[in-house]
């Protein structure tokens, strides 16, 4: 099953920093990701299924609010793709003093993205929806939530960055600690402040991102108290070199601000999806949300393969065995590919048994089935793409990704726009702008990888 024998014998790297070309080195690294991944994911189905039962339209509203803070994300997370690239570069040419280095720079960046960000939704946020959103009473939910929500900004963005570096050193295994910290926190805090609990004041839709705010910081802080007791921080000289460092700050930036930029037009255009989304109707917005919920529960693990490919590749590279990429990525793909099929068979097997934990009306489930066997297919062609798409950014050239993203983002918002708004179909049609999405991501992506172009790039 999967060269088991291969998978069980494979051998470890002498230093810690230099990855195998294995099944298990895949594993290794991959299974923590994907449990740091999840954690996230699952915090956002606890977020909505207290809202589900609150009010059908608290439901509704957080499928608008939570697209646009993941657009926020995302953009941590691009740059969190290419510091991630970086530093399992450095960790491949065994120059552990360059990681640090890197780290502290990825910080400054980070803080300053957050601060923009935080600017933007007060200012520009409130004239944006005005545009899409025709209930006012969603409306001005909409922006209350999201201008108490931004402020967790900052500390999931540095959050974040200790993900590029415990990924990237190959030690993914400690970022279970700060994940599970995290989720048991915002479950409680859910439950008190939405409803009232234990003394606490009733918030209502509020009381949600209050607890993602305060579990967010929770999080970020356990993780570094991990990195400090671990002797993490002094193996790598962290904020040892917290001083402007014009050239690391200018080689992150020229690795990741096409990452960020793709991460950010890629969630953009599903608040776009969304926002289309509103005008078919509150029940059809409460579906998309929990199709987003489970979409982004059970990616996890795709994701984490995709996180997997993106370090392998740049460390593999980074030893100067460039021969073995394309090895190295079918057996990513291999796995990617198996958990996504386990996944779309039990989704399709039991989809009563995901759709009922939101309390909504049997007319909601019916609707939202056929909606789910369309999003449990996109989550197989997903599987084999953003694993590709990674290994692309994992060669260095992160304008290629940024252009197969902009080639893809083109063929979704025409689709999206003639199939919701100009023909009005239902959902489960707009919903097949995802095998579209996915589709045109993995032409460019294959083509890209097997021309061997990436061979000459340096970083």
């Amino acid at each position: 099953m999967l060269g088991l024998r291969h998978f069980m014998s494979a051998p470890s790297t002498s230093n810690g920093l230099q990855l195998a070309v294995s099944y298990r080195q895949i594993l290794k690294i991959m299974l923590p990701i994907s449990f740091a991944i999840m954690i996230p994911q699952l915090n956002f189905i606890t977020n909505n299924v207290f809202l589900g039962h609150l009010s059908k339209q608290a439901l509704a509203v957080a499928g608008v609010t939570g697209v646009y803070y993941l657009i926020f994300a995302a953009i941590g997370y691009g740059l969190n793709n290419g510091l991630q690239a970086l530093i399992s570069r450095r960790a491949g040419e065994n120059r552990p003093e360059e990681i640090g280095k890197l780290f502290n720079q990825g910080v400054y960046v980070s803080l300053f993205i957050a601060a923009i960000g935080i600017l933007l939704t007060y200012l520009f946020t409130p004239i944006l929806f005005k545009h899409f959103i025709s209930d006012q009473e969603r409306m001005n939910q909409a922006i209350s939530f999201l201008r108490i929500r931004i402020w967790g900004l900052p500390f999931l963005y540095i959050y974040q960055m200790r993900n590029a570096l415990l990924v990237g050193t190959n030690q993914s295994r400690y970022l279970v600690a700060g994940t599970a910290a995290e989720a048991v926190s915002n479950v409680l805090l859910d439950y008190v402040l939405i409803f009232g609990k234990w003394g606490f004041p009733t918030l209502g839709f509020n009381g949600a991102a209050y607890a993602s705010i305060i579990s967010e910081f929770i999080g970020m802080a356990v993780v570094f108290a991990v990195i400090h007791f671990k002797g993490i921080g002094k193996k790598f000289q962290l904020f040892d070199h917290f001083n402007w460092d014009g050239y690391n700050l200018k080689l992150i930036l020229s690795m990741s601000a096409p990452l960020i930029f793709q991460n950010a037009i890629s969630i953009m255009s599903w608040e776009y999806f969304f926002l289309l989304i509103d005008r078919h109707g509150e029940v059809a917005l409460a579906v998309s949300n929990t199709m987003r919920n489970i979409f982004g529960f059970f990616g996890a693990f795709t994701w984490a393969f995709a996180a997997t490919s993106n370090t392998m590749v740049s460390n593999i590279i980074g030893q100067g065995k460039k021969e073995e990429v394309w090895k190295l990525i079918g057996k990513i793909v291999q796995l990617s590919t198996g958990f996504a099929l386990i996944v779309a068979i039990i989704l399709n097997i039991f989809p009563y048994l995901f759709l009922s934990i939101y309390g909504q009306s049997e007319n909601f489930i019916q609707e939202a089935i056929p909606v789910l066997r369309v999003v449990s297919v996109a989550m197989i062609l997903m599987s084999v793409s953003t694993v590709l798409v990674n290994a692309v950014t994992g060669t260095g050239n992160s304008k290629v990704t940024l252009s197969i993203e902009a080639f893809t983002i083109f063929f979704y918002c025409i689709y999206v726009y003639l199939v919701l708004d100009k023909l009005f179909l239902p959902i489960k049609f707009g919903w097949m702008s995802e095998w579209v999405y996915w589709i045109s991501m993995f032409i460019p992506s294959y083509l890209y990888l097997r021309s061997g172009r990436w061979k000459k790039k340096m970083i």
